[in-house]
Parts: structure tokens; sequence; C-alpha cells
């Protein structure tokens, strides 16, 4: 089976990440991948499977005027529909909003099943309304929708007529990876860990206040926020302001995260809304504690409360540093969640969802084969109506 898959790029972010896991298990599958990025394809931030073939198109320019956006998205679509072509795809999968858009119309014509994919709520994030129009009209074109959560699904079908699939995000431990063993008490240095951008949606500044409200009760507990972004300068002021001194650590982007996360005591998701929060879910295959905010979207499809993780009322910085503080002083409760914490594998392993994928794979490749028998029925029978209306034997 050949899967095309096209990004913007794969730069830094979920959505990024996701597709290099998905292609390289494909690709360990033994299935044929090409992957196709606007970006001139030089780097990953993420390691994926050699035998994927890669191809960076260079069509990531930035447009200062309405006009030029419009030619060098005619021209983004041009070379697109080329480069799909040439890959021969029995599916293709486009991931992230613009990009999805830009891929339906590319892709008109060639008799192949386009699956789009969204990676975020529609509610929290605007696309603007030209972009927004396009995609309502496109995704009818789209033979499947893919969402991560339900509720996501349910805002993208409210106002666009389109086929509609649920396919969470995939758990994927790295090779070697040893599980997590149930560590003793330790008398200092407790670390209660966070990772993400560091942008408005992942509420690092409500943690910081959360943090700040219930520090002096624990004084042997740091925070430490894993993670780049444009917010880094402001969040660290925010923490001086906190008089919270050394308390809090902005490392930055750690180079094995899955090592970070199991050296931590308890993970906290503070974000204000999600696609999925694929680090809570790992985090939690970590064999860690967790606490988030119960936003959309994502966190109440992962944890079941008060069995494998604690949620709590969205952008609640009270309730947020209730949890903290009840977990940070009971080392039992925090064992009894991390315990539990693993499971979360049985439900979005690997395996698990590319089963998913291929259930849908072929749905869709069984739905093209009938649709072709049935237009060749008709063609055959059209065929022999014109035969019959051209006959000039009255005997016939």
């Amino acid at each position: 089976m050949r899967i095309t898959l096209v990004i913007s790029s794969l730069a830094l972010g979920g959505a990024e990440r996701v597709m290099s896991l998905l292609a390289t298990l494909w690709m360990e599958q033994g299935k044929e991948v090409t992957l196709l990025t606007l970006d001139h394809g030089e780097t990953s931030a993420y390691p994926i499977h050699p035998g994927v073939k890669r191809h960076g198109l260079g069509l990531d320019e930035k447009s200062r005027y309405l006009l030029q956006g419009l030619f060098r998205n005619l021209k983004r679509i041009s070379v697109l529909r080329r480069a799909i072509r040439e890959s021969r795809p029995d599916v293709v999968i486009s991931f992230m909003d613009t990009i999805n858009v830009l891929t339906l119309l590319a892709t008109r014509g060639l008799g192949v099943p386009v699956i789009v994919s969204e990676r975020i709520d529609p509610k929290f994030y605007n696309i603007g309304p030209i972009w927004s129009g396009l995609r309502r009209v496109t995704y009818g074109f789209a033979a499947a929708l893919v969402c991560q959560t339900r509720s996501a699904l349910a805002r993208f079908q409210a106002g666009i007529r389109v086929r509609g699939y649920v396919i969470p995000n995939p758990v994927a431990l790295p090779p070697g990876f040893a599980q997590y063993q149930k560590q003793q008490e330790r008398k200092t240095g407790h670390v209660v860990s966070a990772m993400g951008r560091l942008v408005p949606q992942k509420g690092f500044d409500i943690l910081l206040r959360a943090f700040a409200q219930i520090a002096d009760r624990h004084p042997d507990w740091s925070l430490v926020v894993m993670g780049r972004g444009p917010l880094k300068a402001e969040l660290e002021l925010q923490s001086n302001a906190l008089n919270l001194g050394d308390r809090v650590h902005f490392p930055g982007e750690v180079s094995d995260p899955f090592a970070a996360l199991r050296a931590a005591d308890l993970f906290v998701l503070s974000s204000r809304f999600e696609g999925f929060a694929n680090v809570l879910c790992e985090a939690m295959a970590c064999g860690l504690p967790v606490v988030s905010f119960d936003c959309p979207s994502g966190p109440s499809d992962i944890i079941h409360d008060g069995l494998d993780g604690i949620l709590v009322p969205p952008q609640d910085v009270d309730a947020l540093a209730a949890a903290m503080d009840r977990l940070m002083g009971d080392y039992g409760e925090r064992t009894r969640l991390a315990s539990r914490a693993p499971e979360v594998l049985k439900h979005f392993g690997a395996d698990r969802i590319l089963n998913m994928w291929q259930e849908l794979f072929e749905e869709l490749l069984l739905c093209g084969a009938v649709e072709r028998k049935q237009s060749n029925e008709s063609s055959a029978i059209q065929a022999m109506c014109d035969e019959d209306r051209h006959c000039t034997d009255p005997e016939a």
C-alpha cells in the first residue's frame, strides 16, 4: 500500500511529531510512505524512518499582500498536485487546516481518496474568514475527516457535511525504554513537571500562579517547565514577581523528554485548550501521577478522574493549586495514581491506533472499488443504449 502524507513542515509541534511517528510506524508495517512538506524539507525535529521518501517542495514563502498570497497558493496547488500524482498513492493524508484545503484542491480529479486530519478544536482556533470559507467548501471533497476527539469532530460536522472518524494520537515509548519502576519516597528534591511550547494556549502563567499558592507548604518541591517559545522571558518575569526564585526552572527543549518525565514526581497539564494532549499520555505511560485541567479537548478522553489521574475545572487556579497541594503532600496517593497511569497504553498504544487507521483505509479503498465498478457498469449500459439508438436494423 502506498500512502502519501502532506504537512507544512516537520518543525517542532504536536502534529509534526505525530505525522513523523505514523510515517515510521507505517514503514515498519511494510507500507510505502511518501512525505511531502511545503518547506524545503532540510530538517526534522523528530526521528523518522530512513525509508520514508521525503520531499520538501520549497513553497513556504510568506505573503505580505492578498494578491501575492493568491498567486503563491495557486503555485502551491500546482506543485503539490504534481508531487502527489508522481507518488502514485493509494491514499493521501493531510494534516492541519490550510494544508488540508490546499491538498483537497490539488487532488481534484485525481481519483485518489484524501483523508484530512484536524489537530485542534475549531472553537478555539480561528484560521480567518477566507480560509474558514474554503474549508467549509472543500472538506466536502474529502473521503474522510479525522479528528482526535468526538467533541472536536462534532463541532466540525455541525457546519460541514463530511464523513468523520475519531482516531486518537498513538502513544509510543522509545525503543528500549524501561517500564517505570515504582520509586521509594525521596526525602528531598521533588519535581512537578510540565511540558509544551511556551505560548498562551499551554496556560503556564496559570500554573505559575497555582504553584505560588502552595510553594511555601512544600519547600522541597520545584517546578520544571520544559519547552521553548515566545513567552519564555514573560514567564520568567512572572515567576520572579511571584517570589518563586529558584523554585521554578525553564530548561528549554530537553534532549530526552521521556527520561525527564520519568525523573519527575508529578506532571501537570495547565492548557487552556488542546487538540489531544499527547504529552499527557506520555507522562502517564512513564508512570507519573498527573493533574490536568479538564479543558477542551482531550484530557477527559485520556484521564479517568480519580483512578489514573486528576481532572480539575478549566482555568481554575484555586482548584489546580488544591489538587497539586494534595498530591504533593501524599506519597501514597501519588503512588496509587501512578500504578494505574500506564494503562493509557491499552487505549492509545501504537498497535491499537494503527488498527483504527487500517480499518479506515480498507473502508475507503473498498468504497472506491465499489464506486469504480458501478461507474464501469453504468458506462457499459450507456454504451449499449447508445448502440441501440444508432442501430438501423428494424429487427434489432
